[in-house]
């Protein structure tokens, strides 16, 4: 908490962004930095509660999208090595070596729920 001149301030964290709010001490504290954080914040509430079993919509976050999208294009390329490597007839010990590799991958993206 920070003391000002008497007043009371408190900061806090926009519930979206994370970026910090100074609360005056009277008032309802904010939770949002601005409105276009509140506003994006009610639609995703919004989104999650019209979500059901049966939508085919899913609510992730730019930067879960990008890594599950690197993870999935990261788990087609080890496959393909494998695929390669049966192909050329490499020996066992190398396959085995390329499959644990692609087990791997695949747990480090199923994280990504």
């Amino acid at each position: 908490m920070i003391h000002t001149s008497g007043d009371k301030r408190e900061q806090a964290a926009c519930l979206r962004c994370g970026k910090t709010i100074i609360n005056q001490g009277r008032g309802r504290p904010k939770k949002y930095c601005s409105s276009a954080c509140k506003q994006r914040a009610y639609e995703k509430r919004v989104a999650l509660r019209n979500f059901s079993d049966n939508d085919k919509a899913l609510i992730l976050s730019p930067e879960r999208a990008v890594k599950l999208h690197d993870g999935l294009f990261e788990l087609r390329c080890s496959a393909e090595d494998i695929a390669t490597a049966v192909e050329d007839k490499a020996p066992a010990s190398e396959i085995r070596q390329l499959v644990e590799e692609l087990v791997g991958i695949a747990r480090r993206v199923e994280e990504l729920r």
